[in-house]
């Protein structure tokens, strides 16, 4: 056995682990879920209430991420395919689009979020016995306000992407769960650090998620809430267009080939 040879191959292994996508799968993952189901560990520790209501709150936040991350990954995944596929070039050297290609990509999207909610839905209530269709007609308004939410952390990194291309390929998995430690999923705002709280309460996502949690527990739907979600979403939403718009044109001005 050679110790040249097994040094050799342990640097080559290393550089690769250099790259800024595997230094995430180091460090941002296992950060992620130790603040993520720490903070709702602490949470649940101080709560004296039924633990099933917890257990239903938590549940159904999980359920309502899921829309979230959906619409997120459709926005950006479907567009490293075209990177992966080396096929943008001539995507777009066709008469389509770029508005048409978003809207066809939000189709995709709410046909693909239909699917995983009414399978996270049963699957959480054949495991657990737990019915997340419990918040009756309100599950349609904050569906569709997630949606929007989804949709806009999508359009944040498709614009950053289709600048820099598959170097920062990552942010299509990473970008809406940047926001989840903030969003309150699985938890109260009031779970949060102070500083953490000031910027949940400037995120759609908060609102929605918190509502959920009063809806469940005091059976009163938050207007106040939802409207501020939808309004905030509505804004994001148009910001991050425009921004994926201009990042595009940029792009395009120095040459879409290069990101294939």
């Amino acid at each position: 056995m050679s110790f040249g040879r097994i040094w050799a191959v342990f640097i080559r292994y290393f550089y690769v682990f250099a790259k800024l996508d595997h230094l995430c799968d180091l460090f941002y993952w296992p950060a992620l879920d130790i603040v993520l189901w720490g903070v709702t560990s602490v949470w649940i520790q101080n709560q004296q209430g039924p633990t099933s209501d917890i257990a239903l709150a938590i549940l159904t936040g999980i359920v309502f991420w899921q829309i979230i991350w959906r619409g997120n990954y459709e926005v950006g995944v479907n567009l490293l395919q075209e990177f992966w596929n080396r096929n943008l070039v001539n995507l777009f050297s066709t008469p389509l689009k770029l508005s048409e290609w978003i809207a066809a990509i939000m189709l995709v999207g709410v046909c693909k979020i239909c699917i995983s909610l009414c399978f996270g839905a049963l699957l959480v209530y054949l495991l657990y016995a737990l019915n997340v269709f419990s918040l009756g007609w309100a599950f349609l308004p904050y569906c569709v306000s997630l949606t929007l939410s989804g949709w806009f952390m999508g359009f944040i990194s498709a614009g950053i992407m289709v600048y820099w291309g598959q170097r920062v390929q990552m942010l299509a998995w990473m970008t809406a769960y940047i926001f989840a430690p903030f969003s309150a999923v699985y938890y109260p705002v009031v779970a949060l650090p102070l500083w953490a709280q000031h910027i949940a309460h400037i995120l759609p996502t908060t609102y929605i998620f918190e509502g959920m949690r009063e809806l469940l527990e005091k059976g009163v739907f938050s207007w106040e809430k939802f409207l501020l979600s939808l309004g905030l979403n509505i804004t994001y939403l148009v910001l991050s267009m425009l921004f994926f718009h201009y990042m595009f044109e940029k792009s395009r001005s120095k040459g879409l080939a290069r990101l294939e």
